[in-house]
C-alpha cells in the first residue's frame, strides 16, 4: 500500500486526476492566458491530455506491461526516473545560470533530449534564487509543452518568490492555482508566511492569507497561529485580532493560549473592552482560564493603568481553584509598584514571603526596582542584604535594577560606589556596564569612560554597538562632540559596524553644533553603508540647516527625502512648518499645515500651536479665533504651550477678555500659567490703558512663583508711562534692578519714551547717561526719543549733537529720527540744513510724511524762499500728503510778498477748499 501511494505521489496522478476532472472551458480559458492554447493544435480535449500524460508518466500508453504486480513495477520505475531526472536538473541549472535570459538560453534548454517532465520543472525551480529567472523558465516550460504546470511546480516557484520577498506577482500565480484547480500545499502556505514573518512584512502577511482566501484556499493553521503571535508582539492587536476571529469563520478551532496570545496583544495597547469581550467569548466557549492567562492578564491590564481590574483577576485566581505561582505575585506587585501604590506592593511581597524557605528571585529584583523608582535606596539595600541571610546570593539583575534608578535620579557617585560593591556578589555583566557608561559620558567624564572600557575588556566583555550608541549619543549632548567623533571613528578597529542610530545620534550632534556640512557628509556615509536615513534623521538635518540661517538646503533636504520614498511623520511635519514660520515664510508655513491634513494625519495640539504662534508672529493674529475653534472642534485637549500661543493670538488682535477668560481655564483645568502667559495677558491689558488690572496680574504672577522676565517688567514700564504715571514706572524699573534682571533696550526706552512725553527731558537725559554706564548701547529709537524730546523744549542744537552722535556710531535714522530733525531744524531758522537733510533723506529711499513735508514748507517761507516752498507744497499734494493750515497761510504769505501771484492763487483755492471741508463737517 506505501508503494501505491508512492508511485501515485511521485508520478503526479492526481495532477492528472485534476486534469480529467477541470471543465474543459475553464482550462482553454487559462491555457489561452498563458499562450499555451495555440490555433495550430486542432484536437486538443481531454483524451489527448490522457493520452499525452500516460505516455509522461508510464512511457507507453498501451496495457501490454501489465502483470501481476504493477504497482511495485510502477514504484521501482519512479525511483529510477527521479535518479536519472538530477543530471538533467544540474544541466538545465547550468544553462540557466550562463547568461541572461534570452534566445542562447531558450535554445540551450530545447537542444536537451530530456522533456521538460513535472519531476525535472520541480526540480529545477526548486534549485533556484532568481525570481526573475524562475519565472522565466516557468512560463518558457508552459509554452515549450503545451501543458499547464502541477501542484508541485506551482509550490516551488512560490518558495522562490517568498525567498526573494518577491510578493507583488503572489496573487496572480494564486490565482492562476485556482483556476488549474492546483492545491496549495500547508507546508508552502506556512512557508510563506513565516518568510514574510522573518522579514517583518507583517502586513504583508495579512494580505497574503486574505489572498489565498479569496481564491478559495483555506490557510494553514499553523500559518494564522504564527502570523497572530507576531502581530501582537509587533503590536498590531487590529490585524491580530482580524485573524483571529476568521480562523473561527472558516472551521479552525482555537485553544486558551491562542485567546491569551490575542488577549496579551489588545490589552497591551489599551483596549481595555476589546480585552474584556475576548475574555468573555472564551467563558461562552467553555474554555477554563489558566494560571499563565491570568498573569497575563494581571500584567497587560496592569501596564495600561488598570489597576482595579488587574487586583480583579488577581483576587478571581483563588476563586477558580487555581494557585497564584511567583510570576502571578511578581507581575501584581509590579503592577503596584508602577501605580505608586507603594504599601499594597510590600504588603503583597510580605505576603508573598510567608512560609517561605528559598526567597524569589524575580520578585525581589521588582522590589528593588520599585524601591530604586520611588527614591527608597535604603530599603533597596535592605532587601540585598535579606537576600544574602536566606542564602541566596543577589544576582546581577539586581545590581542593574538599583544602578538603573540611580540613573534616573543622576546620582553618579552613589552608582560608582555600588558598581564596585556589586563585584563581591555578583559578576556586572554588559547591560552593567552600559549604565555606567551612560551615567559616565553624561557627566563628561571621558577619562573615566575610557578607563571603565579598558576593564570591560578585562573582564572579557567588548563593547557592542549599543555601548557605542550609548557614548556618542550622550557625549553629543554633553558637549563633547571631538570625543564622540572619535569614538565614532575607532569602530573599524574596534569590529563594530554602526547602525541607523549611531548614524543619527552624532548627525544630530554634529547639527546641534553648527556643523551642518560634516553631519550632511554622514548623511551620505549612511546611505552609502547601506542603510536608509529614517524619518528622525530627516528631521534633524532640516532642524539645525534652518537653524545655522541655510534655510534652501534644509528645503532641499525635504525634496530629497520624498523623492526617496521615505513618508515623513507629524514630527518632521511640525518641525518643518515651526522653522519655515520662525524665518517668514508665512504662505509656505500655512502650505505645510494643509500638507499634514492631505498626507492621512490628524493636526495635533503641537500643530496647531506652531500655525498660530508662527500666524501671530507674521501679523495675522486675527486668524487665532478661527484656528483656536477649530482646536476645540477636534476635541484636542490644549497643552501649556496651545494656551499661550492662543491667548497671545488673542491679545495681539485686540481680543484681550478672551485672552483672560482662557487664562482662568488654563489655571482651571490644571495648566499652571508661565511667563509667556502672564507676559501675554499683562502686554495685552497695558496696551489698551488697563493698567490696574495689568498690575495685579503682574502682582498674581509673582505671588504665584512665577519667575518674571525682562520683557513683562518692560510691558508694565511701558504701559504706566504711555498713560503719564512717571513715577510708578520709575518703581518697576527699580524693582527689576533689584532682581538681578538687567533691562535691556526696549526696556530703557520704555522709560526714556516716558519721561520725554512728560516733558522732563533732563531726567531723560541723566537716564540716557545711566543707560551706557549700564552697558546697553543706544539704537535708533533711543536718539529718535531724545532728538524729538530736545525739540520739543527748543534745544536744537542740543538735539543735532545727538544727531551727529549717532551718525559717527553708524546708527542709521529711521522715519521719525529724519522728521524730527528736519523739524526741529527748520523751526529754529537753519532752513539750509534741514532742506538738506530733507533731500539726503529722500536720495536713501525714505518717504517724508506730513509733518515733514509741512515743517519744510514753513521754514522755507520763513526765510523768503516762497518759490522753493511752493515747489514742496506740490510734491506734498502729488504725494497725497496732507498740507495744514497753517502751512498754508505761511506758504500764501510769503508769496504774495514775492509777488508769485499765480501761485498764491492756487494756495489761496486750497485754504477756501479746506475751509470747505471743515464748514461741511461741522453741519455733519
Amino acid at each position: 500500500m506505501l508503494g501505491f501511494f508512492l508511485c501515485y505521489n511521485i508520478l503526479d496522478i492526481g495532477y492528472y486526476l485534476q486534469i480529467r476532472s477541470f471543465p474543459f472551458g475553464k482550462m482553454q480559458k487559462l491555457l489561452n492566458s498563458r499562450g499555451i492554447f495555440r490555433s495550430d493544435i486542432k484536437h486538443w480535449n481531454i483524451d489527448t491530455l490522457h493520452r499525452e500524460f500516460s505516455s509522461l508518466h508510464n512511457g507507453s500508453s498501451s496495457g501490454a506491461d501489465s502483470d501481476a504486480s504493477p504497482v511495485c513495477d510502477t514504484t521501482n520505475q519512479a525511483c529510477t526516473r527521479i535518479k536519472d531526472v538530477r543530471p538533467v536538473v544540474d544541466e538545465v541549472c547550468r544553462i540557466l545560470g550562463s547568461g541572461s535570459w534570452g534566445h542562447a538560453v531558450e535554445d540551450g534548454l530545447s537542444s536537451l533530449d530530456q522533456k521538460h517532465q513535472p519531476e525535472l520543472v520541480n526540480g529545477v525551480l526548486k534549485r533556484l534564487e532568481n525570481v526573475k529567472l524562475a519565472m522565466n523558465y516557468f512560463r518558457w516550460v508552459e509554452k515549450k509543452t503545451g501543458q499547464v504546470h502541477n501542484g508541485g511546480a506551482y509550490d516551488a516557484l512560490l518558495m522562490v518568490m517568498a525567498r526573494n520577498k518577491g510578493f507583488g506577482d503572489m496573487e496572480q500565480i494564486l490565482e492562476e492555482m485556482s483556476l488549474a484547480g492546483c492545491d496549495l500545499s500547508n507546508d508552502s502556505c506556512i512557508e510563506l508566511v513565516t518568510t514574510c514573518i522573518n522579514s517583518r512584512l507583517f502586513r504583508e502577511a495579512f494580505n497574503l492569507i486574505q489572498i489565498m482566501r479569496k481564491y478559495g484556499y483555506r490557510p494553514a493553521f499553523s500559518a494564522y497561529t504564527k502570523l497572530i503571535g507576531a502581530l501582537a508582539a509587533a503590536h498590531e492587536s487590529d490585524l491580530a485580532l482580524s485573524l483571529f476571529h476568521q480562523m473561527q469563520e472558516i472551521g479552525y478551532e482555537v485553544n486558551v493560549p491562542l485567546f491569551t496570545t490575542v488577549i496579551c496583544a489588545v490589552a497591551r495597547d489599551g483596549r481595555v473592552d476589546a480585552a474584556l469581550s475576548l475574555l468573555d467569548e472564551m467563558k461562552n466557549k467553555s474554555f477554563t482560564a489558566d494560571i499563565v492567562l491570568y498573569n497575563v492578564c494581571i500584567d497587560c491590564f496592569g501596564k495600561v493603568g488598570k489597576v482595579h481590574i488587574a487586583w480583579k483577576f488577581f483576587h478571581e485566581i483563588k476563586t477558580q481553584g487555581l494557585v497564584p505561582d511567583d510570576v502571578t505575585y511578581t507581575s501584581m506587585i509590579g503592577v503596584l509598584w508602577k501605580a505608586n501604590r507603594c504599601n499594597e506592593a510590600v504588603d503583597l511581597f510580605e505576603q508573598m514571603e510567608v512560609n517561605r524557605k528559598v526567597p524569589c528571585a524575580y520578585a525581589y529584583n521588582t522590589m528593588i526596582m520599585g524601591y530604586g523608582s520611588a527614591g527608597k535606596f535604603d530599603e533597596a539595600y535592605r532587601l540585598l542584604e535579606r537576600q544574602k541571610e536566606k542564602g541566596v546570593i543577589p544576582s546581577v539583575i539586581a545590581y542593574n535594577s538599583i544602578l538603573t534608578c540611580l540613573r534616573k535620579k543622576e546620582n553618579l557617585n552613589e552608582a560608582l560606589r555600588i558598581f564596585e560593591e556589586m563585584k563581591t556578589d555578583a559578576k556586572p555583566n554588559l547591560q552593567t556596564y552600559n549604565i555606567v557608561v551612560d551615567m559616565l559620558c553624561r557627566a563628561g567624564r571621558v577619562e573615566a569612560v575610557y578607563k571603565l572600557l579598558d576593564a570591560m575588556e578585562g573582564a572579557k566583555l567588548f563593547p557592542d554597538v549599543i555601548t557605542v550608541n550609548i557614548m556618542i549619543d550622550r557625549l553629543c549632548k554633553a558637549q563633547k562632540l571631538t570625543e564622540a567623533c572619535q569614538i565614532f571613528k575607532s569602530l573599524r578597529e574596534k569590529h563594530i559596524t554602526p547602525n541607523d542610530f549611531t548614524y543619527c545620534s552624532l548627525i544630530e550632534g554634529l547639527g546641534r553644533h553648527s556643523k551642518v556640512d560634516e553631519a550632511y557628509d554622514l548623511f551620505e556615509e549612511m546611505i552609502d553603508a547601506g542603510h536608509n536615513p529614517n524619518v528622525v534623521v530627516y528631521t534633524s538635518l532640516i532642524r539645525n540647516f534652518f537653524k545655522c540661517g541655510r534655510k534652501e538646503d534644509a528645503h532641499k533636504v525635504y525634496k530629497e527625502m520624498t523623492r526617496k520614498g521615505c513618508p515623513p511623520d507629524l514630527t518632521l511635519l511640525n518641525t518643518y512648518m515651526d522653522c519655515v514660520f520662525k524665518v517668514g515664510e508665512t504662505e509656505r508655513g500655512r502650505a505645510l499645515f494643509e500638507e499634514i491634513k492631505s498626507r492621512g494625519f490628524t493636526p495635533d495640539v503641537q500643530s496647531y500651536s506652531i500655525l498660530i504662534h508662527g500666524l501671530v508672529k507674521s501679523g495675522f493674529a486675527r486668524e487665532t479665533y478661527e484656528k483656536f475653534y477649530a482646536m476645540k472642534e477636534q476635541g484636542l485637549v490644549l497643552d501649556t504651550r496651545a494656551y499661550n500661543a492662543v491667548i497671545d493670538g488673542f491679545c495681539k488682535s485686540g481680543k484681550v477678555n478672551k485672552a483672560y477668560q482662557l487664562l482662568e481655564e488654563m489655571k482651571a483645568k490644571g495648566h499652571p500659567p508661565t511667563v509667556v502667559t502672564y507676559g501675554s495677558v499683562v502686554d495685552g491689558l497695558a496696551k489698551i490703558d488697563r493698567l490696574d488690572e495689568a498690575y495685579m496680574l503682574f502682582e498674581e504672577a509673582k505671588s504665584r512663583g512665577v519667575e518674571l522676565n525682562v520683557v513683562v517688567y518692560s510691558s508694565i514700564i511701558d504701559g504706566f508711562g504711555k498713560a503719564g504715571r512717571v513715577d510708578e514706572a520709575y518703581l518697576v524699573m527699580e524693582e527689576l534692578m533689584q532682581k538681578g534682571l538687567i533691562p535691556n533696550i526696549y526696556t530703557w526706552n520704555c522709560l526714556l519714551d516716558a519721561l520725554v512725553k512728560a516733558e522732563e527731558v533732563t531726567e531723560a537725559l541723566v537716564i540716557f547717561q545711566q543707560m551706557k554706564d549700564w552697558k546697553c548701547p543706544p539704537n535708533n529709537v533711543t536718539y529718535s526719543i531724545l532728538i524729538n524730546g530736545l525739540c520739543k523744549i527748543r534745544k536744537f542744537n542740543k538735539a543735532f549733537v545727538f544727531w551727529q552722535e549717532m551718525q559717527k556710531k553708524g546708527i542709521k535714522p529711521n522715519l521719525i529720527t529724519y522728521t524730527t530733525m528736519i523739524s526741529g531744524l527748520a523751526k529754529v531758522g537753519n532752513v539750509s540744513e534741514a532742506y538738506a537733510l530733507f533731500e539726503k533723506f529722500k536720495l536713501k529711499g525714505g518717504v517724508p510724511d506730513s509733518a515733514c513735508y509741512n515743517a519744510i514748507i514753513e521754514g522755507l517761507s520763513n526765510v523768503g524762499k516762497a518759490m522753493d516752498g511752493y515747489v514742496i507744497f506740490e510734491e506734498t499734494r502729488l504725494k497725497g500728503c496732507s498740507i495744514n493750515t497753517k502751512s498754508c497761510v505761511v506758504l500764501l504769505d510769503a508769496l504774495q510778498k514775492a509777488e508769485c501771484l499765480q501761485q498764491a492763487a492756487i494756495v489761496g483755492a486750497v485754504l477756501g477748499e479746506m475751509a470747505k471741508s471743515r464748514h461741511a463737517s461741522r453741519l455733519l
